[in-house]
């Protein structure tokens, strides 16, 4: 796998934070857990139940030695997941978030989630959101 990064960006590498001084492309040659720098999310954006529960992964994959400790809130999170919303849709999301998180496949969880912070707007918001992408 390639990963392209620019210069002075930062990369979490199985725990360890790579940042390069020059634009530049690293190759890995095996599996290994990664987050790139846009994909992080501060504390204070943790503002929604899905943006809490991608913190939490978050840090499952950026400190791996402590992951057993941020499984417990996980799963208390995920939980709380399953009571803010009933509908068929957001629980096969949270059952497929939960699926990855169990076989440590904390990026795929995070990419879920990510793709899926529309549903917890609201209907107006969501509206809102459609009409300003018809428009551009």
């Amino acid at each position: 796998m390639l990963i392209h990064l620019k210069r002075n960006e930062k990369l979490y590498l199985n725990g360890a934070v790579i940042r390069l001084d020059r634009r530049g492309t690293l190759e890995l040659l095996n599996d290994a857990n990664f987050l790139l720098e846009n994909h992080i999310l501060q504390p204070e954006e943790a503002t929604t139940p899905l943006r809490q529960v991608y913190f939490v992964i978050q840090l499952m994959l950026m400190d791996p030695s402590n992951a057993h400790l941020m499984s417990e809130l996980f799963k208390v999170n995920i939980a709380q997941l399953r009571l803010f919303r009933r509908d068929e849709a957001y629980l096969a999301l949270i059952d497929k978030i939960d699926e990855k998180v169990k076989t440590a496949n904390y990026f795929e969880a995070m990419k879920v989630i990510r793709q899926s912070y529309a549903l917890e707007k609201t209907p107006e918001q969501r509206k809102t959101c459609e009409k300003k992408m018809e428009a551009a």
